[in-house]
């Protein structure tokens, strides 16, 4: 199982501020940009931070894929979500 304790550091997660437009917009800067692949036309899924007041961004592609991979092995994800209730209950 994966070591909860180790985080990507912040320094590596940054990539800049950006200032929203007139018109609701922002420019991703360039190296989020080639790090994620990100294209001019692709369609990007925003979502609401669950902990924080902040936007999280996701290319509609890599969610399908995701989407596709987790319904290939179902009991699998049942497993390990039935596993996570059952240790926050008791943690």
């Amino acid at each position: 199982m994966a070591d909860r304790k180790r985080r990507t550091p912040l320094k590596d997660m940054f990539y800049g501020a950006v200032t929203v437009g007139q018109r609701g917009q922002v420019v991703i800067p360039a190296e989020a940009r080639r790090m994620f692949g990100v294209r001019p036309g692709d369609k990007l899924l925003v979502f609401r931070h669950p902990h924080i007041r902040g936007v999280l961004l996701a290319r509609v592609d890599d969610v399908q894929a995701l989407l596709e991979e987790l319904a290939k092995c179902p009991a699998l994800v049942s497993g390990v979500i039935g596993q996570n209730e059952l240790s926050s209950r008791s943690g």
